[in-house]
């Protein structure tokens, strides 16, 4: 079922309001009338979903104008149109130019042209609550996205200091590495250097260090090369080496994990 189409009509004159009555006894519209302002903002107290107000301007105690002002102010969605004579214009003018009335139809009417008036009124009033409604949906959007946007900052923060610590962390254990009196060398599947810590470039007498991304077999002896191949086949191997005059115990750890695979090195000279 459709929403109820409701014009109130107020006019101190019962005829005119007969007038209006019959005028829209075919329509599918909800008629009310009222014959004084203040009658008239008495029903839109009691009344929801009036969407249209036609008020003639010359009443006693309040004239149309002032009607109309007041229902502006208690239900601002409603679409107002004043009734007047030619000698009111001026005053109807100056009310629709403060944007009280939506237009003004001169006494006597063309029922035509009322007819019409009334369906923009309300092409009018269904438009202006479309849009209300568009701009509370997009209000609504606006406090989600600024709520996401708040969690993806605290979560930004979250994982900032996270990485803080971690990197922390890493800097801790590298310098560790770096301070051990044994080799600690890295290598990946394809025999490339991924970890090197300073002893191993002293063993291998490597200037400027053994470089992480190079293949080891720029650095190191056939001998190693072989035993890190051999590594390949099995889990762990031991092996001594002579390496820069020194005897050099060599342990490999082979990894096989499915983030990582490759070799582990670790270096024990003779003391």
């Amino acid at each position: 079922m459709g929403e109820t189409i409701k014009i109130l009509f107020v006019d101190d004159e019962k005829n005119v309001l007969s007038s209006l009555r019959r005028l829209f006894m075919d329509s599918e519209y909800e008629i009310l009338t009222a014959e004084s302002g203040t009658a008239g903002l008495e029903i839109l107290r009691q009344e929801e979903g009036i969407q249209v107000l036609l008020s003639d301007y010359r009443m006693p105690e309040m004239n149309g104008v002032d009607f109309l002002r007041a229902a502006c102010e208690m239900k601002p969605d409603t679409v107002r149109i004043v009734l007047s004579g030619y000698a009111d214009t001026a005053a109807v003018v100056a009310a629709i130019n403060e944007g009280q009335i939506y237009k003004f139809i001169t006494k006597p009417w063309n029922e035509d042209e009322l007819k019409l008036t009334i369906e923009h009124a309300l092409e009018r009033f269904h438009l202006r609550r479309k849009n209300r409604l568009l701009l509370d949906e997009l209000k609504k959007t606006n406090q989600k996205l600024q709520f996401v946007n708040e969690c993806l900052e605290a979560t930004g923060a979250e994982i900032t200091s996270e990485l803080v610590t971690h990197n922390r962390a890493l800097r801790g254990a590298t310098k560790i590495l770096d301070d051990l009196p044994v080799g600690v060398l890295g290598l990946d599947e394809d025999g490339v250097v991924v970890y090197s810590n300073r002893m191993v470039a002293e063993i291998f007498n490597a200037s400027g260090g053994v470089v992480a991304g190079r293949d080891g077999r720029d650095f190191f002896p056939p001998p190693v090369c072989q035993f890190i191949s051999r590594l390949a086949m099995k889990e762990r191997l031991v092996q001594q080496f002579v390496l820069g005059g020194k005897t050099i115990t060599v342990k490999g750890v082979r990894i096989d994990m499915e983030a990582q695979a490759g070799v582990i090195l670790v270096l024990e000279p003779e003391q």
